[in-house]
């Protein structure tokens, strides 16, 4: 390979998603660029299922371009991002889930996109759920953050000071990367049935920090896979408390203070959660009133450390 073409490192981590893994490497196989001008590396977190096999077999029955297999043995998605990026040869980083599945012009638009903003430390971008078979009737715009749903402006924007890319869909520089030592492997996001999120947050808000423009740019898609039957309320759960639980870590490690500010924060937004659940009673759709007042009951139990 030559390393001197490479423009872009797509990692993407993945964990027991053999089923969907083949549509996300097909989804870069088939860019709109050069194939010399990418490199997609997966790394295996500890896989139960047929992972290993899937991406090798994929890998060599397409030898026209760059994907790389490896594994890493410390659970956490934090653990092996850092695996990934440490063995990347382009100038940037791209990280994808292992059930996104990338629109054909993805890479091509983040390209011309740094090569058109110079100042732009880190770049997100829209994630839509693919909900199979369909939307459940109790999703709402609320809840819908955590499958992913992901939609932040209709037009590129720097991100404001408290906001940021998601997981699924964020690009940065490697050089800014290396410059915050990558991401806090305290907060390893999925961890076995554990969540300890925010992993993103504290990443971007470093870079923040430190100066950095974060940008979003809406035609930068990815769609995101959702097994509907997968949405029982231990699983949201897991992802709403993952959330409180990363972000205990996070304040803790700041101060005190910070800490006690985040529980005063929770609160205010149960409370608005009552509220928003009087709203879709009064909109005719009780079906979304419990899981809005859910998520900020799991997310403040996980803040709290239960």
């Amino acid at each position: 390979m030559n390393h001197s073409k490479l423009e872009i490192s797509v990692v993407i981590c993945t964990y027991n998603r053999a089923l969907y893994l083949p549509a996300a490497l097909d989804s870069l196989y088939n860019q709109q660029i050069n194939k010399d001008c990418y490199e997609v590396i997966v790394v295996n977190n500890n896989s139960s299922d047929n992972t290993e096999s899937v991406c090798t077999h994929f890998i060599a029955t397409h030898t026209d371009a760059h994907f790389i297999y490896l594994n890493e043995p410390n659970q956490g998605a934090s653990f092996a991002r850092n695996t990934g990026a440490g063995i990347a040869q382009s100038p940037l980083l791209c990280f994808m889930d292992d059930d996104a599945i990338a629109h054909p012009n993805y890479l091509s638009l983040i390209i011309d996109f740094f090569k058109s903003h110079a100042d732009a430390g880190g770049l997100g971008g829209r994630i839509i759920p693919k909900y199979i078979p369909a939307e459940p009737v109790w999703m709402s715009h609320f809840v819908s953050s955590l499958v992913g749903n992901f939609d932040y402006s209709k037009e590129i924007c720097v991100f404001s000071p408290n906001k940021y890319p998601l997981e699924s869909n964020m690009i940065i520089k490697r050089d800014d990367f290396n410059l915050v030592n990558g991401f806090n492997t305290a907060l390893p996001g999925v961890k076995g049935t554990l969540r300890i999120g925010g992993e993103g947050k504290e990443f971007f808000l470093k870079l923040k920090a430190l100066g950095k423009t974060i940008y979003y740019h809406p035609y930068i898609i990815v769609d995101h896979v959702v097994e509907v039957q997968k949405l029982t309320p231990e699983y949201m759960y897991r992802v709403a408390s993952g959330i409180g639980r990363g972000e205990k870590v996070r304040t803790q490690s700041i101060s005190q203070i910070t800490y006690f500010k985040k529980i005063a924060e929770y609160l205010f937004k149960f409370a608005a959660s009552i509220i928003l659940a009087l709203g879709y009673l009064f909109q005719g759709s009780p079906a979304k009133m419990k899981p809005v007042i859910q998520f900020r009951i799991d997310a403040l139990k996980g803040l709290l450390g239960h």
